[in-house]
């Protein structure tokens, strides 16, 4: 008979993960007639692929340049540490979801001697960019997409626009104030005992330094501009991929199938958000565009293995030059934890 004990260690969050997984997965190919998925993938262009493959990759040399910039307020960084760390970053959030925004600014902090929690915090800054700036892409694309979207879908990325762009005005005046945030931190720590407090004001006041980005406006205005080109890229990378499958829509209405990719991604299961970055591709090419269910299911298949698949294959390579195995990056999760407590 199972004990208290033995019920507690069902892993509840492991089995809705793949629950979930299972779900999407159905969802994307319960409608697909695999025999024509087979052809339209043996019809795909393969000069188009291996395009869509160049130029996602050149992606990460630009967040590596980008990164550099938000990091330059807490001290200097080399491009090769930045550009490593971020394609082995890349590399164990498609194994581990989300476990690479922990492995990557702590790695670079490690080698490159700066403060881990102020590194962690321009990972804040840089997902609130990356935020900023597909959905002003998005915007600004939209008077050049051929297909009538409906004025909900306009309405509704003009208003994520400017909520986004709200966020990164909160954000700024946040950190153009770090005060305001020692003084929550040691408010919050007079109800917790004094180790804990002293470690979450710590906490705050080095996390705060890492918002320095947000009181350089040069510095900021940099970075906000190298995440422009790193977004086209992104969005070349879609549709050259989509062309390979002669799903012809035009280049701005890439845009339109990235804002459903954002939300796809942003589902935690394993293998690059497998099965929601499938089926938010196949439901944005075929509601907008009329694509053939299947034709669009190969390339939903072929896309999410241009996006994920080779930044994985380098990362390991880049893990394996480095001496880093899985057991090394669940000990500097743990350091991690360690250091935030």
């Amino acid at each position: 008979m199972p004990t208290a004990s033995s019920r507690a260690r069902v892993p509840w969050h492991a089995i809705f993960i793949a629950a979930l997984t299972a779900l999407l997965l159905w969802l994307f190919l319960r409608n697909v007639a695999f025999g024509e998925l087979f052809a339209a993938l043996a019809r795909a262009s393969p000069l188009y692929i291996v395009a869509a493959v160049l130029v996602t990759l050149q992606t990460y040399l630009l967040r590596a340049r980008r990164w550099q910039s938000l990091l330059a307020p807490i001290g200097p960084s080399r491009f090769r540490t930045a550009f490593r760390t971020t394609v082995i970053g890349f590399a164990v959030n498609t194994l581990i979801p989300r476990a690479g925004e922990v492995v990557r600014p702590y790695l670079l902090a490690r080698r490159e001697g700066l403060p881990a929690s102020a590194s962690f915090a321009t990972i804040v800054v840089e997902r609130l960019l990356d935020l900023v700036s597909v959905l002003l892409l998005f915007a600004a694309a939209m008077p050049f997409i051929p297909v009538d979207v409906g004025p909900e879908v306009r309405a509704s990325g003009i208003i994520a626009a400017a909520t986004a762009l709200t966020g990164l005005v909160v954000l700024f005046a946040s950190a153009g104030h770090p005060e305001r945030l020692g003084r929550w931190a040691n408010a919050l720590g007079q109800w917790l005992p004094r180790r804990l407090g002293h470690a979450l004001a710590g906490l705050v006041r080095t996390f705060a330094e890492g918002l320095a980005i947000m009181r350089r406006p040069g510095l900021l205005a940099i970075a906000m501009l190298w995440s422009v080109p790193l977004w086209l890229s992104l969005a070349l990378g879609i549709w050259l991929t989509s062309l390979a499958f002669d799903l012809t829509f035009s280049y701005p209405g890439t845009f339109l199938v990235m804002m459903f990719l954002v939300v796809g991604v942003s589902v935690p299961t394993p293998g690059g958000s497998m099965g929601a970055f499938h089926y938010a591709y196949l439901l944005a090419v075929t509601r907008f565009f009329g694509a053939n269910p299947d034709v669009a299911a190969a390339a939903g298949l072929v896309l999410h293995v241009v996006s994920f698949l080779p930044v994985t294959l380098v990362g390991l390579v880049f893990m394996w030059q480095d001496g880093l195995t899985f057991a090394r990056l669940r000990g500097l999760q743990d350091e991690v934890t360690h250091e935030k407590t």
